[in-house]
């Protein structure tokens, strides 16, 4: 059996999941002290980069007490390897004049090298999420890896952005029965083979090539395969079937948490406010936020203004979409007076999700939009605080991610659909056509 491999990590693994020391298996960890300098500055403030920071300087603290290093480290727990904190040592002389800057990323390369050359006969590898940072290392002849635990494998990506099913082989008289009948319902058998995952989605063809399709759900409630209706919320009508499905799974109360994916001006948050309004009585407050992206992952406290100046830039979208609503009514009618008043007494509350941390989210309609820029915890997060009678809707596209560390396989969207997908609870729909207008589609699809 050969020695345990050493993993040298980087600050943004840490950053992005501070239990990331558990994740290899009985294999050695090194971390930097440049890493631990660095996560110094990140320890502050309330988003996730400054709570991970904070969690695992508490964890080495609670693995270390009393003890020492040493050359070998110290246990981190049965089954595991062992965790050192080593100093930054210099480049080979060879290489000193190739990275002449004094950065940290350089110091965490040059020392992952020191650990390597001192351990001849074990693997040492560097493992980082950010990519200049791997073509830096690969240069120079370092092993260096990604951070794969919540990376989610291609095959599971292709069935979670698939998951409408297109079914030719279901009778006529079984369809009649489905779009015409009392009940607007057909056993699943009449359907599939085997029973289907909750709230699996179908786009059934009739018969005879007529270009006719009825759009169905499983219902596992009922064990029965039901017809998805053309509904309308605040004046929103979906124009495509995916949209068919994302409305009806807005306005379901049985399904609390809905999962909207899809590109640029599909109309993904445009249908979950819609329902949200529609259904406004029914919830103590429709709470619309996304997260502040900010370059160089700075919070908002350092946008010059009031809260509602800082507040704007990332707001924007969500009120465009509120106005598009608006618009559909004349200024001063009913509907454009009620809307007006819930934006003044709250009942509408739209804010970059670092304003709502910590809130109790009972009996909410809770919209997070561009979702895919979350982590995996971020998205556990926000589940987890939800309280009786809250229904939540994240919308995203997973291949317009803003943030340096995530992509389309390691996002917390990509991760809620993946872990939640056949759960009675939970629907996902996946938009594919653009219908914000017929010049942002045509460049959406070849610019």
């Amino acid at each position: 059996m050969g020695k345990p491999k050493i993993f040298v990590l980087d600050t943004n693994v840490i950053l992005h999941d501070h239990h990331a020391i558990r994740k290899f298996q009985d294999n050695d960890i090194v971390v930097p002290m440049a890493v631990i300098e660095e996560l110094d500055h990140f320890k502050k403030g309330n988003d996730a980069l400054a709570y991970n920071a904070r969690g695992f300087v508490r964890e080495i603290d609670r693995l270390s007490d009393r003890k020492m290093f040493g050359k070998d480290g110290i246990a981190i727990g049965k089954g595991l390897g062992r965790i050192k904190i080593e100093v930054n040592h210099p480049f080979p002389q060879s290489l000193q004049a190739c990275f002449k800057d004094d950065i940290q990323d350089h110091r965490i390369i040059a020392t992952a090298m020191w650990v390597r050359d001192h351990n001849p006969d074990r693997f040492t590898a560097l493992v980082t999420k950010d990519i200049n940072m791997r073509m830096k290392a690969k240069a120079v002849g370092m092993e260096v890896q990604d951070y794969l635990t919540d990376r989610i494998e291609e095959e599971k990506l292709e069935k979670v952005t698939k998951e409408v099913l297109h079914m030719d082989s279901v009778s006529a008289e079984d369809l009649q029965k489905l779009t015409y009948g009392p009940e607007n319902a057909i056993p699943w058998q009449a359907v599939s083979a085997e029973k289907p995952l909750a709230n699996q989605l179908y786009k059934l063809h009739w018969p005879e090539n007529s270009g006719t399709v009825s759009c169905a759900r499983f219902d596992e409630r009922s064990g029965k395969v039901l017809l998805v209706k053309e509904k309308e919320a605040y004046g929103i009508r979906p124009r495509n079937n995916e949209q068919r499905f994302a409305l009806d799974a807005c306005l379901n109360r049985n399904i609390p948490l809905v999962s909207l994916t899809g590109g640029a001006g599909t109309g993904k948050t445009l249908l979950a406010l819609a329902a949200a309004l529609e259904q406004e009585k029914d919830f103590e407050q429709i709470i619309i936020s996304r997260p502040a992206v900010v370059l160089g992952g700075q919070d908002l406290g350092f946008l010059p203004g009031d809260q509602k100046a800082k507040m704007s830039p990332y707001v924007q979208p969500l009120m465009d979409n509120l106005n598009v609503i608006r618009n559909l009514y004349r200024p001063g009618s009913k509907q454009a007076l009620h809307i007006e008043g819930l934006l003044n007494n709250e009942k509408i509350f739209i804010s970059p999700l670092a304003y709502i941390r910590g809130r109790s989210l009972g009996k909410v309609f809770f919209i997070i939009d561009e979702a895919q820029n979350l982590t995996p915890h971020e998205i556990k997060t926000i589940i987890t605080r939800a309280g009786d009678g809250t229904k939540i809707v994240f919308t995203g596209d997973i291949f317009q991610i803003d943030q340096p560390y995530l992509d389309q396989w390691s996002n917390g969207l990509t991760h809620l659909n993946n872990k939640m997908r056949g759960q009675q609870i939970f629907e996902h729909v996946d938009l594919k056509k653009g219908e914000r207008s017929e010049l942002s589609e045509i460049a959406a699809k070849l610019l």
